[in-house]
């Protein structure tokens, strides 16, 4: 029984869970800009800006990005692969990825309660206050 148990999590897809801090970026902001049953063009614009800004990346590099992240996505079943790879970040880093989230959500002027509620979820996964999550929710809002 031992050796069955050690023979899954040696497997290479037990271990492959973790992934480079981008992508499970990549693959919150997809997520919220879905959460609330669709996807509009400004949220994918915002996405696509957050990403190629933070990260300093070629239009090509970020639409590859995000289709690998909307593949992550749609495969898992909760945050966890995606927070865990965050969650051993610098605070500032962490906080940039709040504020990133606030843009994707505000691109259509609208904060949807489950976008809120994504926002909130990952900030306390990640280890971001929610004084910090607030006070870029209030600036992003008024942008």
């Amino acid at each position: 029984m031992f050796d069955a148990l050690a023979r899954l999590f040696s497997r290479p897809d037990a271990t492959a869970l973790a992934l480079e801090p981008r992508l499970a970026v990549a693959a919150l902001l997809v997520h919220l800009a879905a959460v609330d049953g669709a996807v509009k063009a400004e949220e994918r614009i915002a996405l696509k800006g957050a990403l190629r800004d933070f990260y300093a990346l070629s239009a090509d590099e970020v639409e590859k990005l995000i289709a690998e992240a909307t593949h992550r996505d749609n495969e898992s079943v909760d945050f966890y692969r995606f927070t865990s790879a965050l969650s051993s970040l610098g605070t500032k880093e962490r906080v940039e990825i709040v504020r990133m989230m606030w843009q994707v959500v505000f691109a259509d002027k609208k904060n949807h309660e489950l976008e809120d509620n994504m926002v909130w979820r990952i900030a306390e996964l990640i280890g971001v206050s929610a004084r910090d999550r607030t006070m870029l929710r209030n600036q992003m809002a008024r942008l």
